[in-house]
């Protein structure tokens, strides 16, 4: 990658933002807020509410699982800092900070409170809130011991004991979940906590009345508040720690990143000196990474990490890149070659010249595009957005309709059932599942019938207790953690969830031949010269015989043209050139039109003339369009060539062809077992090339592609009208390349696929970037793709379909009929672990996917 790269993730379009009317306002810029105080969806709703209102906001999404609020604001209207203010003073504290890896941002931000240090004191709180709520819970349960197997503890069995229990417990480790609730409700954006709050609040004021009020003739429940605040403190602690491990990769990732330099004077050290004389010779200046500036010259001893991306001036070592490309065997790096900064040099000490420093070293902008790739949403994740904004008040709604349904109707209407409920459990003693599921004693008459009020009011705070916005919240988020921090680590960058959403639906892949399939360096395997002087079986005849000339003239006129052009057919001539000390001819009036040909006026030496002549060089059609004749005999010739899977080029002289160059390009190692591999994936495979349909069937049929799906004759300015025909068609198409030819056909398929080694725009264009530099990557890719999207799929529909069972089941639907209803805390524990359940689920992708697949070329 380059500047250019780091550049586009500033682009508009590259945020995955919703968009607003203010999108065509000039200069906006994307700033990312690190927020806390998020508990579930509908906390991600009103932070992206709240964004939203700010004037000068042009669009915002938060992702829960990170806690990172991207916002694409106006910087004439409003500053970072304005809106981190504006979001703490709705509760919810946040603090701007650098986006991407911007190191060079000089805007101060002087936020009351250090949000890394505020993280650490609220896990350390939450663990002693936990216990806290872990002790009370097994007093509680010390104190049943006589119910459940007749074991008397003086004391324990005292319901003021338990209203004891019950005060601590919202007192102390519940007072937190309380006063968020509060406040979310008070500002109008109720969450999780507050459904919470209210459910255990209720339960616990339902009890005191009844314990002040005996004369009521109402039973109390104390141990409801302390067992819901215990099991909800239990799941969220177990959720935290799988959400550290979901983003477990992406800090490492982070980790990488080196903080020492160690600069040393370009003058001191001669390129021809040993390598293990660097240490000895220099005394270097440490300096912070970030400070280091590009052209100056670095000391890497052995067991130092990279500082920036840079070439080797002095020595060679072996050096390894697993943590940015995945791959685990150490290169060997020697003068000239590049470091990635990061990688860790094992060997030998060296001396590098930086070349890319801070925000736009490989590894800073892997970094960006990683985290970019994290705060960007799904669309699948619209709808969940969507109903976790009116979540928690329709859950509050259906507790009132459930609440009154049951005292006014329920009870009354199904007495007799409920009666003879109330007995069996009476007759069978107390038991856990008969308290977590049954109607409890303690809510009947001395009649035996229920009490109406008592019954509506669990019922009611079940609901409430029951509903989880949090596992809508962080069904795709996790998942699009997990996934592109396995890829980041294996060398797959996928840009967002949106391509990961498009990725694993696709159906047909498109690759680039030169340089994609193939190895990207062609070389020149013949010069035919066509000359009526000799009659050897490999020349053809001329019609002018005066313009007779020699292989080499032939090499000397094609080489002197091509030297004003950098494509890879051009470059493999010049290096047979150079590989034959052939020199250039003055030459004048260059041009080159990509897809055809080049031509220019040259000076020839043998000619017999003085005055330059034109030369071209190119395919049949470029000789076509510049009326010149092809004769019959060389157009055999060129399909003999063709049919060899060979690339041929014209040279004409004077407008008549002189010469064919023949060039080939061998495939890629992993080539063939690439596209036998997406195959067994259920993909069409196609390849797209300017070659000549000869040519590019006899390289097709290598990878066993069909003729049918041979694209050939294309045009760099063809390749996205070819990619947008398959989509007309209604294939869903990703493409594979390399070139900035290729750009226009990355950006037009569904999802484009670059090599990390391929040129700026290509990369810059795609939604997915191989680091390693490997086609079987591809395959890998889409692999992650479909496995990451199915967990958000999962995710989504166990977080849908157990509210959809969970909500019906505590409000009552089976108790008529079965007798089994939800008490408080079962409810509670339902809705703890629910969330634990969808981060889990995410984090069975590292079993998913295992290390093994990519470990080797081998499919």
């Amino acid at each position: 990658m380059s500047q250019s790269v780091s550049q586009s993730l500033e682009v508009v379009p590259a945020t995955g933002l919703e968009r607003s009317p203010l999108e065509s306002s000039p200069n906006p810029e994307t700033i990312a807020i690190d927020v806390t105080g998020m508990m579930c969806a509908g906390c991600v709703h009103s932070v992206e509410q709240t964004l939203t209102r700010c004037s000068g906001v042009i669009a915002a999404t938060v992702n829960l699982a990170t806690e990172v609020a991207t916002v694409q604001y106006l910087p004439e209207t409003t500053t970072p800092i304005a809106l981190a203010n504006h979001l703490t003073e709705a509760g919810f504290p946040s603090q701007p900070r650098l986006l991407k890896g911007d190191r060079d941002r000089t805007e101060a931000v002087s936020p009351e409170f250090d949000l890394q240090q505020r993280r650490q004191q609220e896990t350390r709180q939450q663990l002693i809130r936990l216990a806290i709520a872990t002790l009370l819970l097994f007093l509680s349960a010390l104190g049943h011991l006589e119910q459940l197997a007749d074991i008397r503890l003086p004391g324990l069995s005292n319901i003021w004991f338990h209203c004891g229990l019950a005060t601590l417990a919202l007192l102390f480790p519940g007072r937190a979940m309380v006063i968020d609730g509060w406040r979310g409700l008070r500002r109008n954006a109720p969450n999780m906590n507050t459904l919470v709050s209210l459910g255990t609040l209720t339960a616990y004021f339902t009890s005191l009345i009844a314990l002040l009020f005996p004369q009521l003739g109402w039973e109390c429940f104390f141990d409801e508040p302390v067992m819901l605040v215990g099991f909800i403190l239990l799941g969220r602690n177990l959720e935290q720690q799988a959400r550290n491990r979901a983003a477990s990769a992406f800090q490492s990732l982070l980790a990488l990143q080196p903080t020492i330099a160690r600069l040393i004077p370009a003058q001191n050290l001669g390129l021809q000196e040993e390598s293990e004389k660097i240490q000895e010779s220099v005394s270097p200046l440490e300096i912070p990474a970030e400070l280091v500036r590009v052209g100056e010259w670095l000391q890497v001893l052995p067991g130092d990490k990279v500082p920036v991306d840079g070439e080797i001036v002095v020595g060679q070592t072996l050096v390894d890149e697993s943590m940015v490309t995945g791959e685990p065997v150490p290169v060997i790096k020697q003068t000239g070659d590049r470091v990635i900064a990061g990688t860790l040099n094992q060997s030998g000490a060296i001396a590098i010249q930086a070349t890319r420093t801070g925000s736009d070293t490989t590894l800073a902008q892997i970094i960006a595009l990683v985290e970019t790739a994290q705060t960007r949403k799904a669309p699948i994740q619209k709808l969940a957005d969507t109903v976790a904004g009116y979540f928690t008040y329709g859950i509050l709604a259906i507790a009132t309709l459930t609440f009154l349904f049951w005292y006014f109707i329920g009870a009354h209407l199904w007495a007799a059932e409920l009666a003879g409920m109330g007995h069996s459990v009476l007759d069978h003693g107390h038991s856990v599942l008969t308290h977590l599921f049954t109607v409890p004693s303690h809510m009947l008459h001395h009649s035996g019938t229920p009490s109406p009020l008592l019954l509506s009011l669990k019922i009611a705070i079940a609901v409430l207790v029951v509903a989880c916005p949090c596992a809508l919240g962080l069904a795709t988020p996790t998942a699009i953690l997990v996934g592109s921090g396995i890829g980041a680590e294996r060398g797959l960058l996928i840009r967002g969830s949106d391509i990961l959403e498009r990725a694993h639906a696709l159906d047909t892949i498109v690759f680039d031949k030169t340089g994609t399939l193939t190895s990207g360096k062609p070389t020149v395997t013949d010069c035919l010269v066509i000359n009526p002087n000799t009659t050897p079986p490999n020349q053809l005849d001329i019609r002018h015989p005066s313009l007779a000339i020699s292989s080499s003239s032939l090499l000397q006129l094609a080489t002197t043209v091509e030297s004003g052009t950098r494509h890879p057919l051009a470059l493999a001539i010049q290096q047979h050139a150079q590989q034959q000390a052939i020199a250039l001819l003055p030459a004048q009036d260059f041009l080159t039109v990509p897809g055809f040909g080049v031509s220019a006026m040259v000076q020839c030496a043998d000619d017999g003339t003085q005055s330059p002549q034109r030369v071209l060089l190119g395919t049949a059609d470029w000789l076509t369009q510049n009326k010149i004749a092809i004769a019959k005999a060389v157009q055999a010739q060129a399909k003999t060539l063709s049919a060899a899977g060979k690339t041929v080029v014209y040279v004409a002289l004077a407008e008549t062809v002189v010469g064919l160059i023949a060039v080939a390009d061998i495939l890629r190692p992993d080539a063939i077992a690439t596209v036998a591999k997406l195959r067994q994936m259920g993909m069409t495979v196609k390849m797209l090339t300017g070659d000549q349909s000869d040519t590019a069937i006899a390289i097709a049929q290598l990878l066993d592609i069909a003729p049918a799906d041979t694209m050939a004759n294309i045009r760099p300015d063809g390749k996205a009208d070819a990619i947008a025909q398959l989509q007309n068609q209604g294939y869903t198409v990703a493409m594979v390349g390399d070139g900035i030819n290729d750009a226009p056909a990355l950006a037009q398929a569904d999802v484009g696929i670059a090599l990390h080694s391929g040129t700026d725009v290509a990369t810059e264009t795609a939604g997915i970037i191989l680091m390693r530099d490997r086609l079987g990557d591809v395959a890998e890719a889409i692999h992650l793709s479909r496995a990451t999207f199915n967990k958000i799929r999962q995710n989504l529909f166990w977080a849908f379909a157990y509210n959809l069972i969970g909500i019906p089941l505590a409000a009552g639907l089976l108790l008529p009929s079965y007798g089994i209803l939800l008490s408080p805390a079962a409810a509670g524990a339902m809705m703890a672990f629910s969330s634990v359940s969808v981060v889990t689920n995410s984090l069975l992708l590292y079993w998913t996917i295992p290390p093994q697949k990519y470990a080797s070329l081998d499919f």
